[in-house]
């Protein structure tokens, strides 16, 4: 009897413990923070979209004469006037802000949920972390960034220069988008890209790592828990250059996945960087 005692009261603790554990995924501050990253994202992204659209034009453009980012530009504005820099904006920031609310969500959640009372988060963790976090971003909302990359760059053909696609079909919005490819390509192809996307989601699992160590280091530096604005910018741009330069190939790799370079994703991402290397 008293052993069975001691056994219902651990089956109570272990349910209080999880049920608690739980609750930190649904708290007002997972909601803050989500809101706080999705809003930062979204003001970004509208002052420099035109420069996330010509970054696509060149990873998917197989067939463009210019090569950098100056002299796309000056391509566009050209030849398609000055409005094509912004094509897509609308949907873009509204699958950003999903797409990033999730994201911090999940990750805060994550971080009040799995840290014990007392521990210190560390960069192994907030590593892991993020990574999950990324990958469960990737799952959700693979589908409308798949749509909003069409729609930045509809009108050109995409793929190696050996096997060029047709142009890029138009699409009316997020939700034509998604009913079009559906229907054109198959529920699968909402999902292209996702392969180079889940690896990539040790960007932001770089990025937040190295943010996480720099931050630290100042704090201890400085003897202080608050650091400046400026200090926080440049930890934020030092952190995110890290890890851009060290996923962007698998970035080349997941637009052109997204934009439908390829039919499917069996050839092997290392194949796939092999023959971009090889052919451009």
């Amino acid at each position: 009897m008293v052993r069975l005692r001691m056994i219902s009261k651990l089956a109570v603790v272990d349910k209080e413990m999880v049920a608690s554990r739980l609750g930190g995924l649904l708290t007002y501050s997972n909601f803050v923070h989500a809101v706080s990253g999705a809003t930062g994202s979204v003001i970004a992204m509208a002052v420099f979209y035109p420069l996330e659209t010509v970054r696509t034009r060149l990873q998917v453009h197989v067939g463009r004469q210019a090569k950098h980012t100056p002299e796309e530009a000056l391509d566009i504005v050209k030849n398609e006037g000055i409005s094509s820099l912004y094509q897509g904006l609308f949907p873009v920031l509204v699958t950003l802000c999903c797409s990033n609310f999730v994201y911090f969500y999940t990750y805060n959640g994550l971080k009040q949920t799995l840290l014990e009372e007392g521990s210190k988060p560390g960069p192994v963790k907030d590593l892991l972390m993020a990574f999950v976090s990324g990958v469960i971003n990737v799952v959700i909302t693979n589908p409308l960034w798949v749509v909003n990359t069409r729609i930045k760059i509809q009108g050109l053909k995409c793929g190696t220069e050996k096997n060029q696609k047709a142009s890029v079909p138009r699409y009316k919005g997020i939700i034509d988008g998604l009913y079009k490819i559906k229907s054109q390509e198959g529920l699968s192809a909402l999902w292209n890209g996702t392969a180079a996307s889940v690896i990539l989601a040790s960007n932001p699992s770089i990025q937040f790592m190295v943010y996480e160590t720099i931050k630290r280091y100042f704090q201890q530096f400085f003897k202080s828990k608050e650091l400046s604005g400026f200090l926080y910018f440049i930890i934020g741009a030092i952190s995110k250059m890290v890890a851009t330069i060290a996923t962007y190939p698998l970035q080349i790799l997941q637009s052109r996945f997204r934009a439908g370079a390829k039919k499917s994703e069996n050839t092997k991402i290392s194949q796939s960087l092999l023959d971009i290397i090889r052919l451009e």
